[in-house]
């Protein structure tokens, strides 16, 4: 046996030396001459010349060779077979090849011969989607990008991340195939044509469960996210395998809400059905249910057991829930857990552990261990990336300074006024708190990201008989008055003081004109937030049609001056604000139609003087002005003017049915003389009306109500929930004047007035789904009392601070009256629609409703169409009331 491995080895060295002379004939080294490979020689290397590398840096390729010219290398031996490797080793050729080109004496001159690989161009996609190229786009450019070298390991990539996209779709049958066609205009260049095969998509059909005998398969399958059975017309039910497991995680995590601590999934098995479709049967084994048994505190000086106890809010007998024990404990979005409690009193390093100190069969007994530390005061407040607004707008809305005692309440409060703001993308707003241990004082870190403000409006047309039609506007939210004579702060305008300048202008031709100028400074002095406003507006609407009676076209004209003060309150806390406004207004009107009403009388004519003043009590506490998720804000106002009537004895009286009818009885009298005046009696009668409503209302009387309330909270996600109230009331003081035909409440339409005019001598309220007539229907005069009830869901599609926009869907209602015994809170106008806002900071608010209104009783009597119960509304600037 021995003998006959030992010729067995002789005869595989007698090949191995026959094949040497073989070896040596190889195009690699061919044109060395050697006669004897046996002899190994040693040469100096006197040139190296590379060809075929088109792309790649000739002397970088020698240095990755190894081989130097005066260097001494043997052949044959490994110098040349490490050179070859060395070269291979980087991937970028197809072939290497290392020659002799001449030999003189001991020095060898090597060429060395490379074939590089393609470099990759373009590629196509053809087979599958078009809204599904960007996300396999995005996955070939992770491992080619134009110039690069193709390799089979970056095709391999390709294929394998291309597929994942598929799959993640549904598509988990899809196939592709890769072709390389070399470029005819560059050479060396190629294009791949990528092909795919998705098939059709693979739906989950069942998802089930064994073992789960407290909680039902139901329920389980709500906590699965992203892996959901094909039920509904529009639900999802691709399989993605990452996120099935983390969905089982989260079945796991549920459990363990209800106590079920020792919950696990055992395995899972997934097939396909004959209709190829995925079918899932997950084996949970639950474990047993805890239940807290005793809870003790140990290390807490500075608060009792009690209270702790109580902010916990885990007593006695409640099944084990980990993560709402981690919540109570160290962060509740409701602000209530105990690490609050102590981080709020400037205890930055506390800190609590619960520990189980017994479990006996289903109870738990904890032990929650307290480090209080000590207190901890505020170094350094840092704010960064405010390249337009002034340090000190931004400083003085900060709760936290200097010296005071660390607050994570006063840190939320702080980031909620920096985006009420306006000026900073709260998406980007970051709070950094590096802690200095040795002193025990913390700094905080407020870094910004300045967003535009300022918002501009033009448009400009000719609108043949009406003349030239347009708008002019803008508005600078964060103006600076001072810097105004500094040249060097124009950038284009002075600006960073937190000061608001708004200025507009629009004509409607012949029909519309309206001025308005407003300045605002919130922090009057600049110690106190005490705000100061002065603004004026004109406006003026004319009839498009010349009065029968006088021959020319009516007219409406409205002038107001107001100025403002307004403050925070400290009490009950400094959520609220209080502001006081002065107006001084006139009210001209010129045959100006039924626009306002006294009585089922038109109020068309006179001067008419409104000087008021409006105090508001307001509490807000939302976070983003633009984009709401949580708070809320409700305000109370009362607008009042002085009592004239009751210091005066003049008897007012209007004309009743039979007056009005004695003055037109005799139909041959065509003609009287009044005031030295030819007129009909029918002419006589309309002076009559307006010469008295004229001086009855010269200064109008009245006080005006109006209370708001909106609510804001997360669902789920991002998807946000609105619940709003409105209502207002007119009242007088004096019954034998009657009631104001001013300030009065117009409910219905889109309040697309109210938004372009700002003054129309009426609060203008929107009703999504109605029409002003459709309310007012019924009624003699414009309301004096309305409420109104919405409830909204808002989705946001972008939260980017350069355009802001979002989907929402209303259930509305509401109504009016005219007298407060008539009101009846329940007697609503109910509508439902969808809607779409986009806030763009150069222009505002920008969107539309279509609303559907359902209590429409003439549009029932008709037997009308659907589609005719529907109304489309407009959002220009701001939201409406």
């Amino acid at each position: 046996m021995i003998l006959r491995l030992v010729n067995y080895f002789a005869l595989a060295l007698s090949l191995l030396l026959f094949s040497l002379p073989a070896f040596a004939q190889d195009p690699v080294l061919d044109s060395i001459p050697v006669s004897d490979f046996g002899t190994v020689e040693e040469l100096e290397i006197g040139g190296i010349t590379i060809t075929g590398a088109e792309f790649s840096d000739q002397q970088a390729i020698i240095a990755v060779s190894g081989l130097q010219v005066g260097n001494r290398i043997r052949i044959p031996g490994r110098d040349i077979t490490n050179a070859m490797k060395k070269l291979w080793d980087l991937r970028l050729f197809e072939d290497v090849r290392i020659l002799q080109t001449q030999r003189v004496g001991e020095v060898v001159f090597l060429e060395i011969q490379l074939v590089e690989r393609p470099r990759f161009l373009r590629h196509s996609l053809e087979g599958v989607k078009r809204s599904y190229h960007d996300d396999l786009n995005q996955k070939l450019s992770r491992h080619l990008r134009r110039g690069s070298i193709v390799t089979e390991n970056a095709l391999r990539n390709i294929e394998r991340d291309m597929l994942g996209v598929l799959r993640d779709k549904g598509y988990l049958d899809a196939t592709m195939r890769i072709e390389q066609k070399p470029d005819a205009r560059i050479s060396n260049s190629i294009e791949l044509n990528i092909f795919f095969d998705t098939g059709s998509k693979v739906r989950i059909r069942n998802i089930r469960f064994t073992g789960n005998e407290e909680v039902s398969n139901r329920r389980l399958r709500r906590e699965m996210n992203d892996t959901k059975e094909r039920r509904r017309l529009f639900a999802t039910s691709r399989f993605d395998r990452e996120l099935y497991h983390e969905d089982k995680k989260s079945v796991i995590n549920y459990y363990q809400t209800l106590g079920y601590s020792d919950a696990r999934i055992t395995g899972d098995s997934i097939w396909r059905d004959e209709g190829g479709r995925l079918n899932i049967l997950i084996h949970i084994d639950e474990g047993n249910k805890y239940f807290v048994r005793n809870i003790a505190w140990s290390g807490n000086t500075l608060y009792d057991d009690r209270t702790l106890s109580s902010v916990l809010g885990i007593n006695k007998g409640d099944p084990y829930n980990k993560d709402l024990m981690e919540q109570r404990l160290n962060f509740s979005m409701d602000g209530r857990d105990i690490n609050s409690l102590y981080m709020d009193d400037g205890y930055l390093f506390f800190n609590v552990t619960p520990i189980e100190t017994a479990i006996d069969n289903d109870s738990i007994d904890f032990e929650m261990r307290i480090f209080e530390g000590p207190q901890a005061n505020i170094d350094r407040v840092v704010i960064r990336g405010n390249d337009r607004t002034h340090e000190h707008v931004v400083r003085r809305e900060l709760r936290t300074r200097p010296g005071r005692k660390f607050s994570r309440a006063d840190i939320i409060r702080s980031q909620r006024e920096i985006m009420n703001l306006g000026y900073f993308d709260g998406e980007n707003l970051g709070i950094n708190t590096p802690v200095n241990p040795q002193r025990y004082t913390v700094d905080i870190e407020y870094d910004l990201t300045e967003r535009p403000s300022d918002q501009v409006e033009l448009s400009a047309g000719w609108g043949g008989f009406s003349g030239l039609i347009g708008t002019l506007g803008v508005q600078f939210n964060n103006f600076s008055v001072r810097n105004i004579g500094n040249r060097s702060a124009w950038r284009p305008l002075p600006q960073g003081d937190g000061q608001r300048l708004s200025l507009r202008a629009q004509t409607n031709g012949r029909f519309f004109q309206s001025y308005n100028a407003s300045f605002t400074e919130p922090w009057l002095g600049g110690n106190k937030p005490t705000s100061f406003s002065v603004g004026g507006y004109y406006t003026k609407f004319s009839s498009f049609f010349s009065s029968q009676a006088t021959g020319s076209r009516g007219s409406l004209a409205i002038a107001r001056g107001f100025v403002g003060l307004g403050t925070r309150l400290p009490w009950p806390d400094d959520n609220f604000i209080f502001n006081a406004t002065l107006n001084i207004e006139n009210i001209s009107l010129n045959d100006y139609g039924s626009f306002f009403t006294f009585e089922g009388l038109p109020v068309d004519f006179g001067s008419y003087n409104n000087f008021s003043i409006k105090t508001t009590i307001a509490r807000t506490s939302l976070a983003d002005p633009i984009f709401p998720r949580s708070g809320s804000r409700i305000s109370l106002s009362i607008q009042f003017t002085p009592p004239y009537s009751l210091f005066k004895s003049d008897n007012f009286w209007v004309l009743d049915d039979a007056e009005r009818e004695a003055l037109i009885a005799n139909e041959n009298a065509k003609i009287v003389e009044r005031g030295g005046e030819i007129m009909t009696p029918s002419q006589e009668q309309t002076l009559i009306r307006r010469e008295e409503l004229s001086d009855r209302f010269r200064f109008l009387e009245y006080h005006k109500w109006r209370f708001d309330v909106e609510w804001f909270t997360p669902i789920v996600g991002d998807l946000i929930f609105r619940a709003s109230a409105k209502m207002g009331y007119l009242g007088l003081y004096n019954r034998s004047l009657g009631l104001s035909p001013f300030e009065r409440f117009e409910l219905g339409g889109d309040g697309l007035n109210n938004q372009q005019t700002g003054i129309t001598g009426k609060d203008i309220i929107r009703l999504r789904g109605y029409e002003v007539n459709d309310i007012r229907r019924g009624l003699i005069d414009d309301p004096s009392i309305f409420n109104k009830f919405e409830l909204e869901l808002r989705y946001p599609i972008s939260t980017n601070p350069n355009s802001t926009i979002y989907v929402l869907g209303f259930l509305e209602g509401g109504n009016a009256w005219n007298r407060f015994s008539d009101y009846n809170p329940f007697d609503l106008r109910r509508s439902a629609g969808l809607g779409l806002r986009v806030f763009l900071p150069m222009f505002g608010l920008l969107g539309f409703d279509y609303g559907f209104g359902f209590d429409k009783p003439d549009l029932i009597r008709d037997g009308a169409r659907w589609s005719d119960y529907g109304n489309f509304s407009l959002i220009l600037g701001f939201e409406p009331d």
